[in-house]
């Protein structure tokens, strides 16, 4: 997405000493290229094709795909002619250059954004956005994503992030290092052995691009959302851009078959998003269409004569859409994301997305007029590498300073909160006969609401070498700090709503002497005995099952049953029968704990935007919950090593679910509860297992 098109040097015939050409000196023709006014109308058909797809289609176009080639294809020529005029490059000073004229038009809108998130967005949204802000300020939002589509304690991928965008950014950001670490040292090599460069590089290039691209397909066959923001399965694509600069001035084409190349290619990648769902299918195989498509457009439009697409694509009102399509393509993602947000809307309309393509529009153009143009301009810079170094540092500030300051605030609040909690944030303790509430009027809800995605309780400790934990479990076994000697072990097993009431439980187990074992992966109920389409999960519960069964604990602490989102359907864990049937076999006791509700929308939102006593987020119990709970059933045919424990009425109190309980959010999302809340209960929480165990 960059827009250097015109700092490209001027690729010219270098010639020897003597006047001859030199070894490297470019084909017949090349010399006449210079700016390529069709690669700018190229850039404006791939924004606009990104654009329109995400704001009315809400689909992905296969136009980045297209940008990442053109910004490979346009750094290869500026390395070859150089290469060529027999210079030098200074990697340290290259790089300064192209950031510093990258990020400003980016730290802009990454401001921008973060401004905008404040005033329009959920508070509940602004971590996720913070910590998202600094990944694209420093070009790794690819890795962010990687590792948020495969943790399931991310905040809802539902939810789209306004710098999600800068994940193409970020893999650009990241060629723009490596390839020129791959041009200079193979130039050294050229040099050293006498090399032809351009064969070397097309050499290297070329396996580059082989081993990208098998890589590419196989990761996309096996984890096609994290293979999407891969960098290893996306370099083929720059790859490609640098081959089709490399061979462009040696091929041929006749006018009539560039004319037809050249439409063909520029319809091909016009149609791409709508005949292939992109986004569940790239960067496979099938992302050789769009970028294919681009480099046939390239080719074609240095032979098509006056009928050829280049006119089209040199023509002033593309030329000028590519000018500022660097600008467009930061501007609209986060236009489009907080217009929906702010409206509470899914999905643009004409008005609304008219509106947000617009508002982009003069955004972009306002920061490639008066922020990108004259920073470019500005020769200091470019005077020494320090002066290079202060200016990319300048522009970082730019974004650092509002990303810190609201960091800095939510901390702050989050401090003198925390400091007055014991009075103004009871939580379940307000819920007990004889409470007095001596909370203030003003008093801040806890956890912060910008805290809440992240409010998870976990145990502290790895699990220690006496608990025989094998190692296909060992990434998931966490235990607190009693030791070997405890009188008690529990194992909780099962997924986050087992995990979640560990932050009631872990301090009924340090009271007690118990020692407190997890054994959980997210999304994974516990049910050994039934199969379930996720192999990742079976697995899981197989393995904790035998583990179970050769290291028998004192009891195990599970979810009893599953509550259906908004519903007062609600059933047993599958399978729970033999579940239990499977542990008190071994004398282990089975101690299982209610579901919560769940909902259909998130309740946490729902408190921010209308407030507590608002009665969208105060739905009735009935409405969410079973009259008659199916573990209250099982419990009475299963006297026997089994109790069943029901907090519902510290969730729901007085037959109403409500967000807020004594100055505690009680929800996170749409089905978790905060560990602050959960902790509240703990107390509640010890009482009843002792009665329903009879432990002592």
């Amino acid at each position: 997405m960059t827009t250097e098109a015109t700092d490209l040097p001027v690729l010219t015939q270098r010639t020897t000493a003597a006047g001859r050409p030199a070894r490297d000196a470019e084909p017949p023709g090349a010399a006449a290229r210079k700016f390529r006014p069709e690669i700018q109308g190229l850039r404006a058909v791939a924004v606009l094709l990104v654009v329109l797809y995400h704001v009315w289609l809400g689909r992905v176009s296969g136009g980045v795909d297209v940008f990442l080639m053109i910004s490979a294809f346009l750094m290869t020529g500026q390395f070859v002619a150089r290469h060529r005029r027999g210079e030098r490059t200074r990697l340290v000073k290259h790089w300064l250059h192209v950031f510093r004229r990258l990020m400003p038009a980016a730290v802009v809108t990454i401001a921008g954004t973060i401004g905008a998130t404040v005033v329009f967005l959920p508070a509940t949204r602004w971590s996720a956005v913070l910590q998202q802000g600094l990944a694209s300020l420093v070009y790794a939002e690819n890795w962010l994503l990687q590792s948020d589509a495969v943790n399931y304690y991310a905040q809802d991928h539902a939810l789209a992030s306004p710098f999600q965008h800068f994940w193409s950014l970020s893999i650009q950001g990241q060629i723009f290092i490596l390839f020129p670490l791959l041009f200079v040292a193979l130039g050294a090599i050229a040099r050293r052995f006498a090399l032809r460069y351009e064969r070397l590089l097309a050499i290297v290039i070329g396996a580059v691009f082989a081993a990208s691209f098998v890589y590419s397909v196989i990761d996309t066959l096996v984890n096609q959302v994290q293979a999407y923001f891969s960098l290893p399965a996306r370099v083929w694509e720059f790859a490609l851009g640098s081959l089709l600069a490399l061979v462009i001035d040696r091929v041929r084409i006749r006018p009539w078959i560039a004319v037809l190349v050249g439409w063909a290619g520029v319809a091909s990648i016009v149609v791409c998003g709508i005949v292939m769902d992109v986004e569940t299918a790239f960067p496979g195989a099938i992302a050789l269409w769009p970028t294919l498509s681009g480099a046939a457009v390239i080719l074609a439009a240095q032979h098509g004569g006056r009928l050829g697409v280049h006119r089209l694509l040199a023509s002033r009102p593309l030329r000028k859409l590519g000018d500022i399509s660097y600008g467009l393509y930061l501007w609209h993602w986060p236009v489009l994301v907080i217009a929906l947000a702010w409206r509470d809307k899914d999905s643009a309309g004409w008005v609304l997305g008219t509106c947000a393509i617009l508002l982009s529009l003069v955004l972009a153009w306002a920061t490639i007029t008066f922020v990108d143009r004259p920073w470019r301009a500005w020769r200091w810079p470019e005077r020494r590498v320090r002066n290079g170094v202060i200016a990319v540092v300048a522009c970082a500030l730019v974004a650092v300073v509002p990303i810190g300051s609201v960091m800095t605030t939510i901390q702050t609040k989050t401090t003198v909160a925390k400091a007055k909690a014991v009075v103004n944030n009871p939580g379940a303790a307000s819920l007990v006969p004889g409470y007095t509430n001596q909370a203030a009027p003003s008093a801040q809800l806890l956890p912060l609401a910008q805290n809440l995605p992240n409010d998870w309780f976990g145990l502290p400790s790895k699990c220690s070498a006496d608990l025989k934990v094998p190692s296909s479990l060992q990434g998931n076994c966490l235990m607190n700090k009693a030791g070997s000697s405890a009188s008690k072990t529990i194992v909780v097993v099962g997924d986050s709503h087992a995990e979640q009431w560990t932050a009631a439980l872990e301090p009924v187990a340090e009271q007690h002497g118990w020692r407190v074992v997890t054994l959980l992966l997210g999304g994974c109920v516990y049910s050994p005995s039934v199969t379930t389409p996720n192999a990742a999960c079976n697995q899981f519960n197989a393995n904790v099952a035998a583990y179970l069964a050769a290291n028998p604990p004192g009891a195990v602490f599970t979810v009893g049953t599953v509550a259906a989102p908004s519903s007062s359907e609600e059933t047993l864990t599958p399978g729970l029968d033999q579940t239990v049937a499977a542990l008190t076999a071994k004398g282990t006791e089975v101690i299982a704990i209610r579901d919560n509700p769940r909902y259909t929308f998130d309740m946490a939102d729902c408190v921010v935007r209308n407030g507590a006593s608002s009665a969208e987020c105060n739905p009735s119990l009935s409405s969410v919950q079973a009259a008659q709970s199916p573990l209250a059933t099982f419990a009475a045919q299963h006297t026997s090593g089994f109790a069943a424990i029901d907090m519902t009425d510290l969730v729901c109190p007085n037959g109403a679910c409500t967000g807020v309980i004594g100055n505690m959010y009680v929800y996170m999302d749409d089905n978790h509860l905060t560990r602050t809340y959960a902790a509240s209960m703990s107390a509640q929480l010890g009482q009843r297992l002792l009665a329903a165990t009879g432990w002592a």
